[in-house]
């Protein structure tokens, strides 16, 4: 067995490849239905003791991580929505819709997987945990232990649920570990599998520490920042209202309202951009308003395991001409290269304040100052220097280079390198700037959504007042224009999540959940907006699945 050897700081402690064949034995073969031949390395012979729940538990996890890890993840929760579009045309459906958004289509199949894998490796884990364990171990109580264990696999399955069901609707629920080849599932009223959302969330809550048992972990808040959402979803905002609460309330999360961290010396920064620097992301790093932060492995690590949201979504710099030449070069600062898959859309660029912290270039890439050598190698230790950016006619370094975002990116008018991005994507390798992954932990989960869920909550239960006060409590923070109760409604709602929580938030999750995905992505989404119909508000149930169901029909979504 191959032991990993990890930076101390970082979840892992077992080996990745032996834990995930634990985990997909009653998993994924070729098709969900199909479950995995036998192996020696089954849960019988690891699930047994307290050390091996805690290596499922860690595979788990890195599943889970795949939300950030891999394109179709990304963009079937980022990409295709009003605050952003495709930049690029590329193999995936989400700048062409239409024939593209079909049963055959390989991202849907293969996040419809993922996310079954996840459940049979959750239900895996709880099914082990209830026969003959040893649960020593870890400073804790066998008892706790147990309770532990089962709360985050519990609050794993739940949260892959949750995006079946906004993906797909009606899914089959399984809540236990499946025995042999079936091949007569059946689609479950997405009504009952969010029930069974709520009940995994709130038993979870229960048990997961409010401090994750290991970096890279769910913690408390975070389940209770999800049991809010799912109580908005369907249509209780009372109990939402007191979900959102219990985090707030918790002394241990804590909106991050002064400068921090590595990068404290910069006199662009704000507190809200400090959180998304590299080294400021996790809680043990000082950041008090994270909930959940997914953890990549470093570069070249026997796990290996980086994250394509900074190649995704970083501009094409590298490409940006000024008279025939293109100066700015890649930089460990600047986040290495690259590719600019999706974009912001211009409405969302142009929803903020001049005034907000959240629209600076600290955080909100809008223009690059030309470097000299000394200054592009900073941060840099591979083999030999990087070079100067170029000097276009009549600009000295230290002169800026301004992004433009003048004209919207649409079907005809797309690839466009001097667009604004997001830098809470930013990272790259130190050796290697060009690096296709990035390994800089990414924020998923974090107080400010508990706030705007609650704000959410308040206007839905008709009080619109209180409701300003809590989104104030965000806007305060940037610096930005305080609102009154005559603002708010499900839109203004939904701006102030796009501006708060860009690239964090599984936006189209909530854009569905306000039934306003269609609405806002005509409206704002130039580059595929125009192309989609109400047929594609979910997607379709990918045909291999359908077709692996040999003896009962596995009814198709409409209009597929």
């Amino acid at each position: 067995m191959i032991t990993v050897k990890l930076n101390t700081m970082k979840i892992l402690n077992y080996t990745i490849r032996v834990v995930l064949v634990i985990i997909l034995l009653a998993g994924c073969s070729k098709d969900i239905l199909e479950e995995n031949p036998p192996n020696i390395l089954s849960g019988p012979t690891i699930l047994q003791d307290y050390n091996g729940f805690e290596a499922a538990l860690n595979g788990l996890y890195f599943l889970a991580r795949y939300a950030r890890w891999q394109s179709e993840k990304l963009e079937n929760a980022l990409n295709g929505v009003d605050n952003m579009t495709s930049n690029a045309r590329r193999s995936d459906i989400f700048w062409n819709w239409t024939t593209s958004n079909n049963p055959s289509d390989d991202d849907l199949l293969e996040t419809f997987q993922w996310l079954y894998e996840i459940i049979n490796a959750s239900n895996t884990i709880i099914y082990y945990a209830d026969q003959d364990v040893d649960w020593r171990g870890g400073g804790d109580t066998p008892e706790n232990n147990k309770l532990r264990v089962v709360a985050e696999a519990r609050a794993i399955r739940g949260w892959a649920y949750r995006r079946l069901a906004y993906s797909w609707g009606d899914v089959p629920l399984v809540l236990t570990m499946p025995q042999g080849i079936k091949t007569d599932w059946e689609r479950t009223p997405v009504a009952e599998v969010r029930k069974a959302v709520i009940s995994d969330y709130k038993f979870a809550q229960q048990y997961v520490p409010t401090e994750a048992s290991l970096r890279g972990r769910i913690t408390k808040g975070a389940v209770q920042t999800l049991l809010a959402e799912m109580y908005l979803t369907v249509g209780k905002p009372d109990s939402a209202l007191y979900w959102s609460n219990q985090v707030i309330n918790n002394p241990a999360y804590v909106l991050t309202t002064e400068r921090y961290g590595v990068h404290l010396d910069d006199p662009t920064g704000s507190p809200f951009g400090d959180m998304f620097k590299e080294g400021n992301q996790n809680r043990e790093q000082g950041n008090k308003e994270a909930l959940w932060v997914f953890q990549f492995e470093l570069y070249n690590s026997i796990d290996e395991q980086g994250h394509q949201l900074s190649r995704a979504e970083v501009g094409s710099y590298n490409s940006i001409k000024v008279g025939g030449v293109a100066p700015i070069q890649y930089t460990v600062a600047r986040g290495g290269r690259g590719k600019s898959y999706f974009a912001p859309t211009k409405w969302w660029i142009d929803s903020y304040e001049k005034t907000d912290d959240r629209a600076q270039n600290y955080i909100l890439r809008t223009s690059f100052r030309l470097q000299t050598e000394v200054e592009n190698n900073i941060g840099y230790t591979g083999t030999g220097k990087l070079p100067a950016d170029k000097l276009p006619a009549g600009y000295n370094y230290g002169d800026t280079i301004w992004c433009n975002w003048d004209q919207e990116i649409t079907a005809s008018r797309y690839k466009v390198n001097d667009w604004p991005y997001s830098r809470k994507a930013e990272g790259t390798s130190t050796v290697d700037v060009q690096a296709d992954f990035a390994w800089t932990d990414q924020i998923y989960i974090r107080l400010a959504d508990a706030y705007l869920l609650k704000a959410e909550a308040q206007y839905k239960l008709g009080d619109a007042t209180s409701a300003a006060e809590t989104i104030n409590v965000i806007r305060n923070r940037s610096h930005a224009t305080p609102i009154t109760a005559a603002d708010v409604n499900i839109d203004y709602i939904l701006d102030e999540r796009s501006r708060e929580l860009f690239i964090e938030e599984e936006r189209r999750m909530t854009l569905l959940r306000t039934h306003k995905w269609f609405e806002r992505t005509q409206m704002y989404n130039k580059y595929g907006g125009e192309r989609i119909t109400l047929r594609d508000t979910i997607f379709p149930i990918p045909q291999d699945v359908i077709d692996a169901n040999l003896t009962a029909p596995f009814p198709q979504n409409p209009g597929y």
